[in-house]
């Protein structure tokens, strides 16, 4: 039996890309990338309070970050969705960040400078 799901994100938002990040840090670029596209961010908390409500003792952001992408192409056409796995780790910080009482879901490792 399929459970019919709600769209992760209302009205479907277009993906912005920053605009000269040559010389941008991994984490520069993030920022600038978040700023533009704060719904992703949206995005990975609800579906992290989804699976913390469900019961998961691990979640692993490649999951969320793979789900995103496959939601994201289902809803638009022609748009291609762009998300960096370099971010992976930031979304994570910013999420536990806002919500601590997700750290035992995931794994944090140290961070690598660009």
């Amino acid at each position: 039996m399929l459970i019919e799901q709600p769209p992760l994100f209302g009205t479907v938002q277009p993906v912005r890309h920053p605009t000269d990040v040559g010389d941008l840090t991994i984490q520069q670029r993030f920022e600038a990338f978040h700023e533009l596209n704060p719904w992703v961010f949206r995005s990975l908390t609800r579906m992290t309070a989804d699976c913390a409500a469900k019961g998961f003792a691990r979640i692993g952001i490649g999951m969320l970050f793979e789900l995103l992408r496959y939601q994201y192409g289902v809803a638009t056409e022609g748009d291609e969705f762009a998300l960096n796995n370099s971010f992976r780790s930031r979304y994570v910080r910013l999420l536990l960040a806002e919500h601590p009482e997700w750290t035992p879901l995931f794994e944090v490792r140290a961070l690598r400078a660009d």
